[in-house]
């Protein structure tokens, strides 16, 4: 997920059961070169397997969230929740 007041770099946001990570994309001249995973102020960093989880959602679909970040924080576009609610392999 965004919050709506995000700002650079591109990251998301993974949160289960009030627990949160956040993974950075980082994007060099067109390509993604870096994910960087951290943990959020104030809230318990996600367990192992959500973790896993959380990262291979982010590296499947890396391209998808740097689009939809563009989409909302750039060009001031609705963007589609998406729900996901199954691994994806």
């Amino acid at each position: 997920m965004f919050y709506a007041n995000e700002h650079e770099p591109v990251h998301v946001h993974g949160k289960y059961q009030g627990r949160e990570l956040r993974a950075e994309i980082i994007v060099v001249n067109g390509a993604i070169t870096e994910i960087r995973y951290s943990t959020v102020a104030g809230r318990a960093p996600l367990e192992h397997t959500e973790r896993r989880n959380f990262e291979e959602l982010v590296v499947a679909r890396a391209a998808d969230i740097i689009a939809k970040w563009i989409d909302f924080f750039v060009l001031h576009k609705p963007v589609k929740s998406e729900l996901i609610t199954r691994k994806l392999k």
